[in-house]
């Protein structure tokens, strides 16, 4: 499937640049802003505005040597959210080469993991699609990072303190925040930490996206949520990055990475790895569904003969108590000889 996807995109690339000598940016439309400003708006071929929360889009902005200045600010916009401690350098340990058949599986994992310089992990994972298991999705993650390295009888001490970060298009915490925060606390007294090696976020867009004010002058967080959600109209959009030079640095970062024509076809397979698997489950539940129902059916129509069954004998035994006959009881109920003769 995804070699046929791989063919197909080549083919409608091929089509679409029949050009040669066109301009290599042709998959981003320019916009009405003056030279001193942002000099375009990227699309995708069908006039939709690149989502930069398509994970591997993501990655790309964010995961890679050479996106630390970027990646520095946004973390310390969550992590100043939450009145923490701000990180002054980060690493990032992984620069990750997909192949198609990679970022076309949806279980592929596309997270941004950095090191701070006080030894800190994050891992930093963007989730469109409710797959019901975030919560302990997110503490597999937790403790893949917090165990990585160590092996038997090494210190504890050098395991890290580890915080995930979750960007989620879908409501997974019942709170009102679009931003919450969690660690180890005590259950009785809610004030004492058990550890701080634990520290999990979640940002939640459909909550961000329900805000009647979004500070974006203010507040850092919701400059960069501003910025990433796809439904930013084009005025505001030009505002964050006007004001804000790592958000800057970041949609320079995504104008670059879309003029190549590979990236387009991976975020491509992307999008549509993530459209089969909504599909998918569409389809399921739709299976489920009518199961489901023709289940419900049968039981019902089960309940009612059983309930009919109980009442024909409830009435034999009401006549055998006043002395009816069998035949009598036989033509009234429809109970057979043999059963009635039973309840005697």
């Amino acid at each position: 499937m995804v070699v046929f996807v791989n063919v197909l995109y080549t083919i409608i690339l091929t089509f679409s640049n029949h050009d040669e000598g066109a301009d290599s940016r042709e998959d981003c439309q320019p916009a009405t802003l003056s030279p001193a400003r942002t000099p375009f708006l990227c699309y995708t071929t069908n006039m939709e505005r690149l989502n930069p929360l398509n994970d591997y889009l993501f990655l790309k902005l964010m995961g890679e040597e050479g996106d630390e200045e970027q990646c520095l600010a946004f973390l310390n916009a969550v992590l100043g959210s939450k009145n923490k401690t701000p990180v002054r350098l980060i690493k990032i340990l992984e620069n990750k080469t997909f192949t198609a058949e990679v970022i076309g599986e949806r279980s592929s994992i596309l997270d941004v993991r950095v090191e701070t310089d006080a030894g800190e992990k994050i891992n930093i994972e963007v989730q469109l699609k409710d797959l019901h298991n975030m919560e302990r999705r997110t503490l597999m993650h937790w403790g893949r990072e917090y165990t990585k390295g160590i092996s038997a009888g090494d210190d504890y001490g050098e395991l890290p303190r580890v915080i995930t970060i979750n960007i989620v298009n879908f409501d997974n915490i019942k709170l009102d925040d679009f931003h919450t925060c969690f660690h180890v606390w005590e259950d009785d007294h809610h004030n004492y930490l058990l550890t701080d090696a634990l520290e999990i976020h979640f940002i939640n867009m459909v909550k961000f996206r329900k805000l009647e004010i979004k500070d974006i002058k203010r507040n850092l967080l919701e400059r960069w949520m501003t910025y990433f959600d796809v439904n930013t109209p084009e005025e505001t959009l030009e505002e964050v990055i006007q004001m804000d030079s790592a958000i800057r640095k970041t949609h320079e970062r995504l104008n670059f990475v879309s003029q190549d024509k590979e990236f387009l076809r991976n975020y491509h397979l992307r999008e549509m790895a993530m459209s089969d698997w909504t599909t998918g489950v569409n389809t399921a539940f739709e299976k489920g569904f009518v199961k489901g129902r023709e289940m419900a059916m049968s039981d019902w129509t089960t309940g009612v003969n059983t309930a009919i069954e109980k009442n024909r004998i409830e009435i034999a035994q009401n006549l055998l108590h006043k002395g009816m006959s069998v035949q009598f009881i036989q033509e009234t109920t429809g109970l057979d000889r043999e059963t009635i003769q039973s309840l005697e």
